[in-house]
């Protein structure tokens, strides 16, 4: 079993940066792939960023690349999501999920195991 727990989200104007945190614990060791996705108003859930823990492998939706930056710290068994030169339309809540699998198609969904309760990103304009 596997827990996650996001942290991190806020209010910010349009330009300016947040940091999200995703936890994990419990058997957190056994995670091989970490990934962020988004849901806003009236939208699907849509793929943000993933990252393996071996390699550190990374991929990015054409929404966030050159903004966003995916990164793990092993010794809190945390991912991270900076987000840079925020827009109104990144305006969502957030999610982490993580696999014990490398993924190989890493916007899926349905290719996660665990799951985070989310947190609320809210950009103005």
């Amino acid at each position: 079993q596997v827990q996650l727990v996001e942290s991190g989200g806020g209010l910010v104007q349009a330009g300016g940066s947040l940091r999200l945190s995703c936890a994990a614990s419990g058997r957190a060791f056994t995670i091989q792939s970490s990934a962020w996705f988004r849901q806003g108003p009236g939208k699907e859930r849509e793929f943000v960023a993933a990252i393996t823990s071996s390699d550190r492998t990374t991929s990015y939706a054409n929404a966030v690349k050159g903004r966003f930056a995916i990164s793990i710290i092993d010794a809190n068994n945390t991912v991270y999501l900076q987000m840079n030169s925020l827009k109104p339309e990144d305006t969502a809540v957030y999610y982490c999920a993580a696999s014990p699998n490398r993924l190989v198609f890493t916007s899926i969904p349905t290719a996660y195991n665990y799951w985070g309760q989310g947190t609320q990103v809210t950009v103005s304009s």
